[in-house]
């Protein structure tokens, strides 16, 4: 009897055990892999995803300018083209939803957004953080 208890108390045990790991949390933690949490500087982002078109001083004038249907903005004027205030919504909008067809010119420049989303697996914050960067860098490279 005292057996068949222990036997018993053990098959329970381990069940319980077993119930409560949950092999989804349980992954394997890649040390070279970022944080999720990390967001790029907007310089960073800057250089990598907008330097091609608009050039490295954001003036309009990257290398990839001559295959762009509409010549790439210059992006240093943004507060002079609008009453001496850098845009912040303007630019938030064209990060996250595009251009559009009047607005910005052509549809040769990517719709950030969904990007970022993707990059960013869904994490709004880090999508939202990543748009302020980049807004605050071309604040920065506003002309005086």
């Amino acid at each position: 009897m005292r057996t068949k208890l222990h036997l018993a108390a053990l098959l329970f045990g381990s069940l319980f055990l077993l119930a409560g790991a949950n092999p989804r949390t349980t992954q394997k933690i890649d040390k070279d892999q970022l944080p999720p949490e990390f967001v790029p500087t907007g310089k960073q982002m800057f250089t990598e995803y907008c330097a091609a078109c608009h050039g490295a001083d954001a003036k309009g004038n990257g290398p990839a300018r001559a295959s762009l249907k509409v010549p790439a903005a210059n992006l240093t004027t943004l507060a002079k083209r609008h009453g001496g205030t850098f845009p912040y919504d303007y630019v938030t909008k064209v990060l996250q939803f595009g251009p559009g067809f009047a607005t910005h010119g052509s549809s040769d420049m990517p719709t950030w957004g969904p990007i970022f989303r993707y990059m960013d697996n869904y994490n709004n914050a880090a999508v939202q953080k990543r748009i302020k960067n980049l807004c605050d860098y071309l604040n920065s490279l506003q002309e005086k």
